[in-house]
């Protein structure tokens, strides 16, 4: 059984591991390096653990984690209330893989989308990359409307 409980100071180097377990595939930043090679001090997963620390920092209230029986963090979402548009966003999600599949994805959304309402939220915004064929097809599933296409651009400056 799965609980979804909110976000612990000690939860925050596991949910970095869970992100750069499950985001390599599908970030920007894992698609720049794939092109262009390592750019800059950082990797990817470090730049997606900072990421994480903002999200951490920004809404501790709004990160809600899943955690299975024997009280390991399965998975987590990221939250981000603003109160002057009334439109929240859901900046991260993820499940470990072994877990994929069961659920968990669809407790953590509707905690998100709970927490979004209950904080006075008209509407909440989510974003996934096309290259991403769980997001694509969660984020519909779960109620979401596309509602438009970015291209993302990368240049080196030191080439």
């Amino acid at each position: 059984m799965i609980r979804i409980r909110g976000f612990q100071p000690a939860d925050r180097d596991r949910l970095k591991d869970i992100t750069e377990q499950t985001f390599g595939a599908v970030s920007i930043d894992a698609a720049i390096e794939e092109r262009f090679g390592p750019v800059g001090p950082t990797n990817w997963a470090q730049r997606k653990r900072r990421h994480l620390d903002w999200d951490c920092d920004a809404n501790p209230d709004g990160v809600l984690v899943a955690e299975d029986d024997s009280r390991q963090v399965v998975g987590f979402v990221t939250t981000r209330i603003d109160s002057e548009t009334a439109i929240g966003w859901i900046p991260n999600l993820a499940v470990v893989p072994a877990v994929q599949g069961q659920g968990v994805g669809k407790q953590l959304m509707q905690a998100a989308l709970d927490y979004l309402r209950a904080a006075g939220m008209a509407g909440v915004r989510i974003e996934t990359l096309a290259h991403n064929p769980v997001g694509t097809k969660f984020y519909p599933a779960s109620g979401f409307v596309e509602v438009a296409r970015q291209v993302h651009y990368f240049m080196r400056l030191n080439a």
